[in-house]
């Protein structure tokens, strides 16, 4: 049985790892934080920080918020605890810090949870590389109207890593409202569509000469997001330190 401190455990993704911890044999949550610990009534104790909670646990899973990452990681480096960082919108100063962390305790962290938008990372990472010289490449993807961010940090770790599977630097264009002169070779498009209750779909295009190749992820339901934290929680049990990436978990690394 793994042990689990829930970080957020009263936000919608704590509460569907909530829900799901309790249909998976394998894990148990012996207590969470938040920082409204009253709002739901859970069957483990909640605390209002993560320094208050008395209860043992053998992996932390967060699904706070970015602004509480320097306390999250003071504590697990504290508490020797590996972590599963769920939260996005991660600066390139939060992510030093990761990796820092990352050197006293064991720490996974992705853009997106969902196994799928990970395996489609890595189809997109080899088609890429085979159609860079005559294909354009255009990323759209589109969430519920109440996404703050824009464009989502899904559709960023997806032109990171198609750029590094190609040879030549690309650059990216955010939409192309005002732009009046045609499309460079070395562009790569992200494009935000923001409706309804979405949760999340991500299309990547490869455009060629009388051709388009089109690699796509649609979540059906935020479930996917808590099936991959849950089996990142899976993986990081019983590691010491290092950081690692859903990659890891889909090829067991």
């Amino acid at each position: 049985m793994i042990n689990i401190l829930l970080n957020g455990c009263n936000g919608r993704m704590g509460q569907v790892i909530t829900r799901l911890s309790n249909e998976d044999s394998e894990i148990k949550i012996t207590a969470g934080a938040d920082i409204c610990p009253d709002k739901i009534k859970n069957n483990y104790p909640v605390y209002h920080a993560l320094t208050d909670v008395k209860e043992d646990a053998d992996v932390i899973i967060d699904f706070s918020n970015i602004k509480a990452l320097s306390l999250l990681l003071s504590y697990a480096v504290d508490k020797k605890k590996p972590v599963v960082i769920c939260t996005t919108g991660q600066t390139a100063r939060d992510k030093e810090h990761i990796s820092d962390a990352s050197e006293k305790t064991a720490i996974l962290t992705s853009a997106n949870m969902s196994l799928g938008i990970n395996l489609l990372m890595n189809l997109v990472k080899t088609a890429a590389s085979a159609l860079q010289d005559s294909f354009d490449i255009e990323i759209i993807e589109m969430h519920h109207n109440q996404k703050a961010d824009s464009p989502s940090g899904t559709a960023l770790a997806i032109a990171d890593a198609i750029t590094k599977s190609i040879s030549s630097p690309m650059e990216y264009v955010f939409g192309r409202h005002s732009k009046t002169q045609k499309r460079a070779k070395h562009e790569i498009g992200i494009h935000a569509i923001r409706g309804g209750n979405i949760i999340g779909e991500h299309s990547v295009l490869f455009a060629g000469m009388g051709e388009v190749i089109e690699i796509k992820h649609s979540a059906i339901s935020r479930d996917v997001f808590g099936i991959g934290a849950i089996k990142a929680a899976k993986y990081l049990y019983n590691k010491k330190t290092g950081l690692y990436s859903m990659d890891d978990v889909i090829n067991n690394r």
